[in-house]
């Protein structure tokens, strides 16, 4: 399986209700410090219905993909309609991350 395979993957298993990490996603699959890779990766996607891209944010809650959804506000819209709740303008890290398995 490719890298990019990989990390499409992963994020396919992002519970509903849950974020991950740019970063958690790279340390799961191998790539140590390659977290803006996993954002080109999902970015490369043009968000397909099958990847749910909008589960990733940044290691403070920032939803720095944003501007990869159709609208500024989508990625926020889609992650409070599945429970995620904000503080101020970052996901409640302390409540909703979810930490991927590593793959070997």
């Amino acid at each position: 399986m490719s890298v990019n395979e990989n990390i499409f993957e992963l994020v396919k298993h992002i519970p509903i209700g849950k974020v991950t990490t740019y970063g958690a996603i790279a340390k799961a699959i191998g790539l140590q410090s390659s977290a803006r890779y996993v954002g080109w990766a999902l970015n490369s996607t043009k968000l397909s219905g099958e990847i749910p891209a909008h589960r990733v944010v940044n290691r403070l809650g920032e939803l720095t993909g944003k501007m990869h959804f159709p609208t500024p506000t989508y990625m926020r819209e889609l992650l409070e309609s599945e429970g995620i709740e904000f503080i101020n303008d970052n996901v409640n890290m302390k409540k909703h991350l979810w930490i991927p398995p590593l793959i070997n």
